[in-house]
């Protein structure tokens, strides 16, 4: 594999340097030296920066999507490793949201998807709101957090519905 095709692969691994390379933000030299150390990459960073600097060429321009959608707190559900009740909020496998707990879901309605969800995910992490479950079907978003950080997970869903990152095929 070519030097160039080794840092594509480094950096679609690194989602965060993606981000950073499609929306301009990236100092290539920077970003350079630091993958051939993080992805072992066997070339020189002028070499690798070079690299990095055409594969931007290549990318769509980072944009974000608003997406329309209602956001709505429900207080005093939990998760359960086995739940009976027939319509859950959120099932994964054995484990569900259950009408009874501690916890805190956040739930949005609308035109949502897995990119919406990964970018409320992300923001919930960057406030260190722990989310406890999550996830997206059928035109819904759910995420249980800790019962008092629900009125700011609801804000940061909020936010992340006006600016989720736009899904391209890059």
């Amino acid at each position: 594999m070519s030097l160039a095709a080794e840092t594509r692969a480094a950096v679609r691994a690194r989602p965060f340097v993606f981000d950073a390379l499609r929306a301009g933000l990236l100092n290539h030299s920077a970003a350079a030296a630091w993958l051939a150390e993080a992805a072992d990459l066997d070339g020189d960073a002028d070499a690798i920066a070079a690299a990095l600097r055409r594969f931007r060429e290549e990318l769509p321009a980072y944009a974000t999507a608003s997406s329309e959608a209602t956001v709505s707190m429900r207080s005093g559900v939990g998760v359960a490793d086995e739940a009976d009740e027939a319509t859950p909020l959120l099932r994964v496998g054995e484990a569900a949201v259950v009408p009874e707990g501690d916890h805190t879901a956040v739930v949005a309605t609308g035109n949502v998807d897995a990119a919406t969800l990964a970018a409320a995910l992300r923001r919930l992490a960057v406030r260190e709101v722990q989310v406890v479950a999550a996830g997206v079907a059928g035109g819904s978003l759910v995420c249980v957090v800790r019962r008092r950080d629900g009125p700011d997970a609801v804000r940061v869903v909020e936010a992340a519905l006006d600016s989720a990152p736009a899904v391209d095929s890059a």
